[in-house]
């Protein structure tokens, strides 16, 4: 297989593996904020318990998910010197400072507070801990920032000035606010809190099955079902402004996404087909009229651009296509589960064991739902942007390097086999955690500390 191939499904594979952790990350450290807010408000010592159990069991969950996310993106840095050198000497004026950024904020925060919060319960007074857990919190919504700025860069390049073939940054407002930025940035923001909540409510579902789990269960499937069916109704209204906004600046990716050939008004919405490349037509088409130009365009009778004005440059189309239907169906799928799960729960009156166990099971089946939707839009984000590694600017294969295809081949699949080896471990080990029973209560936060403690009554 070719080399170049090779090295884009190595940094495939390392990327999807990769942007699992951060997805739960970023937002279940807003949770834990939650969790130990409502712990300090509660009044009853059940609520309390159940409130602290939240927090100490999820905390597991997300210094779990932060120390792989945190190896995984290393093993990314590598591959930027190894596959991809020229990267680097082409972008490095830009990409360099903004990763400099990161590490600047978000990694010197997480670096500051994640000791505090992880192992200071109990140690310190309450006040410094949630103090702790929002700048963990805000730590990585800051890292999210800086790297979705420098993709989004890629994706619609604005504020810059090309030199001898080099980037130079001319504005680093507009770099960073680029014309995707905004959408990018908060669309990946809703993404993680969804699949947050329904890896919360697959978990406490789960512990609903199997009893004697966490009794903080029915409060936190509580949260998660009522997170989920507020937000995704506001992830498909920013869905639909980044589909504008993509089809202003990324054409080529909609008509792949779409899998529209020719330059067409009223194009169709196809639900299924088979793209051809070779005969650039689609097989088996089952298509409603008209819906893909009233979506995109928000006008029955909008101008889609085809892929035949694109030869050339443009995505693969294949993927593309099953790509981004994978999540909008899976997106559709947790809509649904998340409203009739939260209407049938506050029909029981809050109580879990009146609700139906079919629902529970569903749930627990769809704990991970949040991260094939995530991978999915993922790779409709970067495989839209091939050829190019700065859409428009710079090709994918002007940055490749050397390395013989056999050696990529081999990476490649010691890659996959620890990847593969440490998610099944992630599973296994929530699994555990899930049924493992409530840990005796440690002492409340502040109660050795000599700074004053601040509890609710």
């Amino acid at each position: 297989m070719d080399a170049l191939i090779l090295a884009r499904m190595q940094f495939a594979a390392n990327i999807t593996f990769h942007i699992l952790f951060p997805t739960i990350s970023i937002a279940l450290a807003w949770l834990l904020l939650f969790f130990r807010w409502r712990y300090l408000r509660a009044g009853e010592a059940a609520a309390k318990h159940a409130w602290l159990g939240a927090y100490r069991f999820w905390t597991k969950v997300f210094a779990l998910s932060f120390a792989l996310g945190v190896v995984s993106g290393i093993t990314m840095s590598f591959q930027f010197g190894t596959n991809w050198p020229g990267f680097m000497e082409r972008v490095g004026n830009v990409a360099g400072p903004l990763l400099g950024y990161e590490v600047l904020t978000a990694f010197f925060l997480e670096a500051g507070f994640l000791g505090v919060m992880l192992f200071g319960h109990g140690r310190v007074s309450e006040r410094v801990h949630l103090m702790a857990t929002f700048f963990v919190a805000l730590g990585t919504t800051l890292s999210a920032f800086w790297i979705l700025a420098l993709n989004s860069w890629m994706q619609t390049p604005a504020g810059h000035e090309i030199i001898n073939g080099e980037f130079h940054v001319k504005s680093w407002l507009e770099v960073i606010f680029n014309p995707s930025f905004p959408y990018r940035f908060t669309h990946m923001l809703l993404a993680s809190a969804l699949t947050c909540a329904f890896l919360m409510a697959g978990l406490s579902a789960w512990q609903l099955l199997k009893g004697g789990g966490q009794s903080a269960a029915p409060r936190v499937l509580r949260v998660a079902l009522t997170l989920a069916a507020l937000l995704i109704p506001l992830q498909i209204f920013v869905g639909d402004e980044h589909g504008l906004n993509t089809l202003k600046h990324q054409p080529q990716k909609i008509a792949a996404m779409e899998g529209v050939w020719e330059t067409e008004r009223g194009a169709p919405l196809l639900l299924f087909a088979i793209p051809d490349e070779t005969t650039r037509s689609n097989r088996a088409e089952i298509a409603i009229p008209n819906l893909a130009s009233l979506i995109l365009t928000h006008d029955a009778q909008g101008e889609i651009r085809g892929l035949n004005e694109f030869r050339g440059a443009h995505p693969p189309v294949l993927p593309l296509f099953f790509a981004f239907r994978i999540m909008v169906g899976v997106g559709v799928l947790m809509l649904a589960t998340s409203w009739i799960g939260w209407w049938l729960y506050r029909r029981s009156g809050w109580r879990p064991e009146r609700l139906p166990r079919a629902l529970l099971w569903v749930l627990a089946g769809m704990t991970f739902s949040g991260w094939v939707a995530t991978v999915a839009g993922w790779y409709v984000t970067e495989i839209g942007r091939q050829p190019f590694i700065v859409y428009g600017l710079l090709r994918t294969a002007d940055v490749a390097s050397t390395v013989p295809a056999p050696m990529i081949a081999l990476t490649l699949a010691l890659y996959v086999t620890v990847y593969l080896a440490l998610i099944v471990a992630y599973i296994g080990v929530l699994k555990y955690m899930a049924e493992k029973p409530d840990a005796p209560d440690a002492p409340e936060p502040g109660a050795v500390s000599a700074l004053p403690a601040r509890g609710a009554a």
